[in-house]
């Protein structure tokens, strides 16, 4: 079973940027795709981004688009959510996931603790 953890969250201000890390416990991952979801108190859990195992295709929720930025590092063990202009909504529990397999299929084979993201107004 891989395991993943996140990390980078934080409290910052409404136009701020921060970056997510997730770290797996293979570097087996490096040819599955893996993503980012996103949970906020009442609310049910969002898609934010994923990236294929080869890294040639990414996809984003809507409400992401053009701010996100999904990414491997150059460990094979490492994927990065870059979030730009940062808003109040994205305000949320972070999580990294993965699923065995080149394609992203949303679902989610296994998945990490979360990182809190706090966007202050």
């Amino acid at each position: 079973q891989v395991r993943l953890e996140e990390s980078g969250g934080g409290l910052v201000q409404a136009g701020d940027s921060l970056k997510l890390s997730c770290e797996a416990s293979t570097p087996t991952v490096s040819s599955y795709a893996m993503g980012w979801f996103r949970q906020a108190p009442g609310k049910e859990r969002e898609f934010v981004a994923a990236i294929s195992g080869t890294g040639s295709n990414t996809f984003y929720g809507d409400s992401v688009k053009g701010r996100f930025a999904i990414s491997r590092g150059n460990a094979q063990n490492l994927i990065y959510l870059q979030m730009n202009s940062l808003k109040a909504d994205d305000t949320a529990i972070y999580y990294c996931a993965g699923e065995y397999g080149d394609k992203w299929y949303g679902l989610g084979d296994y998945w990490g603790q979360g990182t809190q993201v706090t966007v202050a107004s």
